[in-house]
């Protein structure tokens, strides 16, 4: 799923080839991001194109060859002069006279020509590694020109490409040749090139299968196309005459940073370096490629400078912003008992959430005040129902699959946090400030709390070798993160308990979760979010309620996303069986915020209601649940000493590992797999653990106004 979808897309057609673009946003300047290499397409844009598009009108096309546009097997089509006409024409499609032009790699030569022979229709240009004959190649690629026609050489493909790289000698697959033979090869070993960077296996990932939509014949044809040699390259700079960034990464082995001195030499431009960045910064360091594209758009659009007011810090009230994690509900229920807490030790404090639905519906329930900007937020609900199967969801590779959702998230986020002074930010699994603050250290600027339930990216058994591989190299990042900025995370907090964390290891020659956890983190206890104590009088609080002392009442909920449909339908087809064997069952199934309960199948007597305020104090007195393997609900009915089924979502890592070894260290629940919860097998389950007495570890109580202490001596 995207993190924004376009305004407007379309096709521009000349010399008999279409080309497709797309538009996004409609205010400012208008920059246009520039096709790169025909062996990717407009999505090498993915991570820029939607916080650019919260300020600026974004144009993006593909390249011929690629995406959505033609493959034509002309020559023509692939020349130079022909690709900046393509521009032009997509310029004039949508109505643009002048804009911020912007090229990485190969798309240099693009952003060039328009600056130099179209200068009315250029703002500004912005130039990314430009892949520009003005100097030697970089070391290592001296001979692949004259090699490139060369018959096929014969080298080793990599075992496991995108975490182990290859030597020099490899440039020798940058040819003709070897493409025709062993092409996937070759993109494995390019890509692998262009993002250097230590655990870069998402965007490799990504760019390999770019590739693999054109074709060997077709980037053989583009690579024989016209193209300026370095003297008429040169000519071309000397008539640029609008401003001109250079962005370059210090440790870029395709295009020699020596190149982009040479253009602002010639341009009169001026050039950033990135120290310890390669040839795509753009997609490894996003942040701060998009803030250079942003600043450069505004300064030559004539936008004006941001308004600011600043407070004395003696002047201020205590002020916090609060990120709850929108994956499911468990956290928005945790984290408003916490914020209640750390109201009574400072009661002046104001509390500003930035949320996304379903998290909004508990806080305006809870009357906590949302802040604007959460609806610019993308849905990470959203993508998450997007990547679900028949409850399956591969929480691992969906969340890797997150990653322009996280990155558009922080950068609402960052523009929040420096519009306003926070005192303190508190992030409940919000991975995407979490993540790109260590990134990006220089951003902070607050007091910093994290807060998570789980430590440590476990990969599902039948992930084989390569998954197992990706999941520690995340787990390694993770750690270096810590350990290069120890600081950053002020206080970081577990919720529960150092029983509760797995006894696994992070991965090969990686320290063990628990004890590395142990070592990094405050553990203030579990937060069930309510007192379970109130609950001991179990017949008041089902009179009410609305149940009676003679029915047996089955709660049956799967959270507040909509990856649960497909267990709430098989319990539905269970209900006739499980009625029949006991008269006295009552079967209230929830849909939550998520789902439609007039998209469930009904039965007499079988009640389907939507989302449910304080859910909790149904399941606290219910007879039964049968429910999701999400941590929350789970530990609510451990707490409240209630019997329940829980069927982890088939290769959720987290529920079927990190929670089922938390409420194995309770002997709470009985977990049950997806492929024995037939109709059948769950009328029969249902049947067994109705109403059965159980008695689990007690759940400690006080955890929410622990962990306020632990916050409130941050402020």
């Amino acid at each position: 799923m995207r993190a924004r979808e376009p305004d407007l897309d379309g096709y521009i057609e000349r010399g008999g080839v279409k080309i497709h673009y797309e538009v996004f946003g409609t205010g400012g300047p208008t920059i246009l991001l520039l096709p790169t290499w025909m062996i990717a397409h407009s999505r090498v844009w993915k991570l820029q194109v939607a916080g650019l598009a919260r300020h600026f009108r974004v144009v993006t096309f593909d390249p011929p060859g690629n995406g959505r546009s033609d493959r034509s097997t002309e020559v023509g089509a692939y020349d130079a002069r022909r690709k900046t006409e393509y521009a032009l024409d997509v310029l004039d499609a949508v109505g643009v006279e002048r804009a911020v032009v912007v090229g990485l790699s190969a798309g240099a030569a693009q952003a060039l020509q328009l600056a130099g022979d179209h200068p009315e229709r250029v703002l500004g240009a912005v130039f990314l590694g430009p892949a520009l004959p003005l100097g030697p190649p970089a070391p290592g690629r001296a001979d692949i020109a004259a090699a490139f026609h060369d018959p096929a050489p014969t080298l080793p493909p990599s075992r496991t490409p995108e975490l182990e790289g290859d030597p020099d000698e490899h440039w020798a697959k940058y040819n003709v040749a070897y493409w025709a033979e062993h092409y996937e090869d070759f993109l494995w070993f390019f890509f692998g090139r262009c993002l250097s960077e230590p655990h870069s296996t998402k965007g490799i990932e990504d760019s390999v299968a770019w590739g693999l939509e054109t074709t060997p014949e077709l980037l053989a044809l583009d690579a024989s196309a016209d193209k300026p040699d370095e003297h008429a390259t040169r000519a071309l700079a000397a008539r640029v005459r609008c401003p001109v960034l250079a962005i370059h990464g210090a440790r870029d082995g395709i295009v020699p940073l020596q190149r982009s001195e040479t253009l602002v030499e010639l341009t009169g431009g001026e050039l950033v370096t990135l120290e310890g960045a390669g040839h795509m910064p753009h997609g490894r360091d996003p942040v701060v490629v998009n803030g250079l594209i942003r600043s450069f758009a505004e300064r030559v659009g004539g936008l004006p400078d941001a308004r600011r007011t600043w407070t004395r810090g003696a002047s201020r009230g205590k002020r916090v912003l609060y990120i709850s994690s929108p994956i499911g509900l468990g956290h928005a229920q945790r984290d408003v008992a916490i914020a209640r807490e750390l109201r009574t030790l400072h009661p002046d404090v104001q509390i500003d959430w930035l949320a996304q639905h379903p998290v909004t519906r508990v806080l305006e329930a809870a009357g906590e005040t949302v802040h604007p900007a959460s609806a610019e937020l993308a849905s990470e609900s959203a993508h998450i129902e997007s990547e679900a199967g028949e409850h399956d969801l591969h929480c691992f590779q969906a969340w890797r699959r997150m990653d322009e959702i996280l990155l558009a998230d922080f950068s609402v986020f960052h523009d929040v946090v420096e519009s306003t002074d926070y005192d303190l930010v508190i992030g409940d699994e919000a991975w995407d400030v979490d993540y790109f603050l260590h990134e990006n250290p220089e951003l902070k600027r607050f007091a910093y709390a994290w807060f998570t339930d789980f430590v440590g990216w476990l990969p599902m058994p039948d992930g084989g070798r390569r998954e197992a591989l990706l999941a520690a190299d995340y787990n390694a990042q993770m750690i270096a993160h810590i350990e290069r900025y120890p600081r950053l995370r002020d206080r970081a907090l577990f919720v529960g308990d150092p029983g509760d964390i797995v006894p696994d290891a992070f991965g090969p020659d990686l320290p063990g979760v628990r004890e590395w956890t142990e070592q990094h983190y405050d553990f203030p206890g579990y937060v069930t979010g309510f007192d379970p104590s109130a609950y001991r009088d179990r017949e008041a609080v089902r009179d009410e309620l609305g149940y009676h002392p003679d029915e047996k009442v089955c709660i049956v909920t799967v959270g507040g996303s909509g990856v649960g449909g497909d267990l709430l339908e098989r319990v539905i087809a269970a209900y006739p069986q499980a009625k029949a064997a006991d008269h006295a069952l009552r079967m209230i199934v929830v849909a939550g915020p998520r789902i439609d309960p007039a998209s469930l199948p009904r039965h007499e007597g079988l009640e389907i209601r939507p989302f449910v305020p304080e859910l909790y104090r149904h399941l606290a007195v219910c007879d039964l649940a049968v429910v999701q393997g999400g941590l929350t609900t789970c530990m609510e009915l451990t707490a409240t000493n209630r019997p329940f089924v829980y069927v982890p979502l088939r290769h959720h890592f987290e529920q079927n590992f990190h929670v089922h070894h938390r409420l194995q260290q309770y002997g709470a629940g009985r977990r049950l797999d997806f492929h024995d919860a037939t109709p059948d097998g769950l009328a029969e389950v249902i049947g067994q653990e109705l109403g059965r007495a159980v008695t689990y570890r007690p759940v400690a109580a006080g955890g929410a106004a622990a962990a306020a202490r632990l916050l409130a001596e941050m402020l």
